[in-house]
């Protein structure tokens, strides 16, 4: 199997590709971390949002069983999300919550899943 590139650009995957290397400049020039140090975090973050996805498609599903359930609603039971093993995560380690934190907060002492989940 040979993978062959199209034979025109396409116009989001170069936004992208920009945008990509424009926040890698910002790493390099704003942190001082180096190449091979930063990918870890980036690549932490990428995990983060992955497994938000998937724990945001089971707490839309447990919400409806939820409402019509006489058990009541399961959303913020971490067996819940284990049972299909989804990873739940508490809302101060989610990738939103990340994301609206104010620029002033240390945001690289709150991705740090060590100390905060």
């Amino acid at each position: 199997m040979q993978w062959v590139a199209p034979s025109e650009k396409d116009a989001a995957t170069d936004t992208l590709e920009k945008r990509l290397w424009d926040a890698a400049d910002q790493f390099r020039a704003n942190s001082s971390l180096s190449a091979a140090q930063y990918s870890q975090p980036v690549l932490g973050l990428i995990f983060l949002r992955f497994a938000e996805v998937r724990f945001s498609q089971q707490r839309i599903k447990l919400d409806k069983s939820g409402a019509s359930s006489r058990r009541g609603s399961r959303v913020d039971d971490p067996t819940a999300y284990h049972a299909d093993s989804i990873l739940y995560l508490p809302p101060k380690c989610r990738f939103d919550y990340l994301l609206n934190l104010p620029e002033a907060s240390d945001i690289g002492a709150k991705v740090s899943f060590e100390v905060n989940c």
